[in-house]
């Protein structure tokens, strides 16, 4: 995230093309780019410490699955966004994954330019992972 995100700011470019835009061939890229982009530095700083936090936490304590609930969070979030969002502009932002950590606020629309939809498919994806792997061991 750090890296792109500094690749645009020495380059001056904008790499929002990048993102996930629902329902295009354009689009489809952003399913995997998508949380490398970020539309500001506040924007990044506020994806950077949850993301560490809990990410440290996944794989600290739950090491045996942490990955399996870092990729549903990352690609199948984004595929939901990319099939289900109704808005046709484009979502950056690693807050999807974010919120594959189950977090509620923000899951519904307040800000026209925050992926709400983004939120709430990292949230279904992070309770129906959850759910699915509630009988795994983590040790």
């Amino acid at each position: 995230m750090w890296l792109a995100f500094s690749i645009e700011f020495y380059y001056g470019l904008d790499l929002g093309y990048l993102g996930i835009k629902p329902r295009t061939w354009e689009g489809l890229i952003g399913i995997f780019t998508a949380p490398m982009i970020h539309g500001s530095y506040m924007h990044l700083l506020s994806n950077t410490f949850p993301l560490l936090f809990l990410g440290t936490i996944l794989y600290f304590f739950y090491e045996p699955i942490g990955n399996i609930v870092f990729y549903r969070s990352y690609f199948i979030t984004n595929l939901l966004v990319w099939l289900l969002s109704p808005r046709l502009s484009y979502h950056v932002g690693a807050s999807g994954l974010i919120y594959g950590g189950i977090f509620v606020a923000g899951v519904l629309p307040a800000d026209p330019r925050i992926s709400w939809e983004s939120h709430l498919a990292g949230a279904l994806v992070g309770a129906v992972t959850a759910f699915n792997l509630s009988n795994k061991r983590s040790g």
